[in-house]
């Protein structure tokens, strides 16, 4: 079994600040990550989690927000590998890999929920779909980058990252789509 260092904390109504590494309480939120297993996690793409746990889930959100089944699938693969724990050198967080902010506008309160966190992603992709007409390429670039830059350089950032990372969905979601 795998040893895990993240450390989690919540602050209670009298001020006081408490810290665990098995959090036992839906207050605690991550606080600190492992690092090396963050590193981990951004060097395998490999399925960590378990998608077939999350089926039912992306269908119901799929149907609601009018996203393909295998898009969504395939951004989760490429952001978390399905690891609803993980935590990007940014700071996004969960299956999604949600941004604290973009969470938060969301209305995602715990982004290591994979409930909330699909709901949220998938509300958040239908959002950059529309704004994009519809243009897979560029909703996954805005995904990664920011709309803002897609706006910038009316189109796919130039930046590798970026670049790979709608590669790799787009892939991904054939994939998805062929099984």
């Amino acid at each position: 079994m795998e040893a895990k260092a993240d450390i989690y904390r919540y602050e209670d109504s009298n001020g006081v600040v408490h810290f665990t590494d098995a959090p036992t309480d839906k207050r605690f939120k991550i606080f600190m990550r492992d690092i090396k297993r963050e590193k981990q996690l951004r060097t395998s793409f490999r399925i960590s989690g378990d998608p077939a746990r999350y089926e039912s889930l992306i269908s119901s959100c799929a149907v609601k927000y009018g996203v393909d089944k295998s898009l969504i699938k395939a951004v989760i693969h490429a952001e978390s590998a399905y690891n609803p724990n993980a935590v990007s050198r940014k700071g996004a967080q969960g299956l999604m890999q949600l941004m604290p902010k973009t969470a938060q506008d969301l209305k995602v309160a715990d982004a290591f929920d994979p409930a909330e966190n699909i709901r949220g992603g998938v509300r958040y992709l239908r959002f950059l779909l529309d704004t994009c007409k519809g243009d897979v390429s560029l909703a996954l670039a805005a995904y990664n980058a920011g709309l803002s830059r897609v706006a910038r350089y009316g189109g796919i950032p130039p930046y590798q990252e970026t670049r790979s990372y709608v590669s790799k969905v787009l892939e991904y979601q054939k994939n998805y789509q062929s099984n």
